[in-house]
């Protein structure tokens, strides 16, 4: 019997957009096993497999369905994507080249893995990074190097500038998506990549302010503000950014320490130290992974309070997201202090929002939820934290925070009433 796998929208989509799975031609009550699989740019195979039984009328609709076992259980209709497995350990699933998809396979098998028989259909799903009319231009302008994204249309747009985490070099994944929901959106590199410094000790923010002056000076940008979007070490420096540049208003941090981090940070004829640390005092898990969660001095301590943003400066709003099974820093504490702080200097109280069973990389919606990895930098093997089910449905909470949150204070819009998680 062969049957047909269907896909709601056919063909392809945008990687943060849902896709109703459905599978026809079955016979009434069958059990088939459905395999997902998916290649990235440097040949690493990612899978992801979920047993399930036909309906009395022989078909198989994954929005009605449970998962009877597998990667996942349960009632999980894009499982078979945030379930997704790296072949090898430790490999992380990120986009390097975001003007091409991924190209996901579906198969449909007879009967219940491990003992499944013979295949009886398959489809091949592409997810983009870059919906129709989405333009991606490289920036070299001046020392600002990166790629801005602009949507569809005369614009102008929102701006937000994206700065992601301590493995450096250009992430644009995020901001090609973010893209596709009306922000003009400036992936910007700071580290390892081209002509830039190849460590965090030789930047500055005035790099930064460059990177501001661009974005605001851009025909495209709506000005008299952008909003920085800061991930982990990139968020340290959002913070920073939000405390001594002009021209920014509304800033997102995912995962981020409430002081200055890794490197001194000079501006003009200051420094902002770093915030004390001993890499030795990491631990290593049943797994063999490090945990740096007890590498980081408490910024509260008197000799660490240089190291904290001068939050008497900063320029809100802001909003926290923080995964509270983090196993890099302890978040949901920074995000306290960094609360205690604003309020303290006469600031409006930040939106802090805190997921259960989530870790340190809460990525866009329906990424598989990456536990470990080998840092960029370190080359050692880093636990990250987090549950499946539980981060997966906290990146498709957040992602919808996020947008809320700049359309609301970067174009004035009401926010959209979020889900629950």
């Amino acid at each position: 019997m062969a049957a047909t796998v269907s896909l709601e929208p056919a063909g392809r989509c945008a990687w943060d957009e849902p896709v109703r799975i459905s599978v026809r031609g079955l016979g009434p009550g069958q059990p088939v096993t459905l395999r997902a699989s998916l290649r990235d740019e440097r040949g690493a195979l990612f899978r992801a497999h979920a047993r399930y039984r036909a309906d009395d009328r022989g078909l198989l609709d994954l929005a009605r369905a449970p998962a009877l076992g597998g990667s996942f259980v349960g009632l999980e209709p894009m499982g078979l994507l945030w379930a997704l497995e790296p072949e090898t350990p430790l490999v992380r699933l990120v986009k390097r080249d975001v003007q091409t998809p991924f190209a996901v396979e579906l198969e449909v098998l007879d009967g219940h893995e491990p003992d499944a028989g013979r295949l009886l259909g398959r489809a091949l799903h592409e997810r983009h990074f870059l919906r129709p009319g989405v333009r991606r231009v490289p920036v070299r302008a001046g020392r600002v190097r990166g790629s801005l994204f602009l949507p569809p249309g005369a614009g102008p747009f929102p701006g937000i500038i994206d700065l992601y985490g301590s493995g450096g070099g250009l992430c644009e994944y995020k901001a090609s998506l973010l893209a596709g929901h009306g922000f003009a959106v400036l992936a910007l590199a700071y580290f390892r990549f081209e002509d830039l410094p190849e460590y965090l000790d030789g930047i500055q923010l005035e790099y930064f302010e460059e990177a501001v002056d661009f974005m605001l000076q851009h025909p495209k940008v709506k000005g008299p503000n952008v909003g920085l979007l800061g991930f982990s070490k990139g968020g340290d420096l959002c913070l920073s950014m939000a405390s001594f540049l002009k021209g920014i208003t509304a800033t997102v941090l995912i995962n981020s320490c409430v002081a200055n981090t890794i490197a001194p940070l000079p501006y003009k004829d200051m420094i902002i130290p770093n915030l004390g640390s001993d890499p030795m005092r990491y631990t290593i898990n049943e797994s063999g992974l490090l945990n740096f969660m007890g590498i980081w001095e408490n910024p509260l301590e008197e000799s660490n309070q240089k190291s904290i943003i001068p939050f008497e400066r900063a320029q809100g709003p802001f909003l926290f997201i923080v995964g509270m099974d983090d196993n890099n820093w302890k978040s949901s504490f920074y995000a306290q202090i960094a609360s205690e702080r604003l309020q303290a200097n006469g600031k409006d109280r930040p939106e802090i929002i805190c997921y259960k069973g989530t870790g340190h990389c809460i990525e866009p919606p329906y990424f598989p939820v990456c536990r470990a990895s080998v840092h960029a930098v370190l080359g050692q093997p880093i636990c990250h934290g987090g549950e499946p089910e539980f981060q997966s449905r906290a990146q498709v909470d957040a992602w919808q925070r996020i947008q809320t949150f700049f359309h609301k204070h970067l174009n004035g819009q009401k926010p959209v009433q979020s889900s629950k998680i």
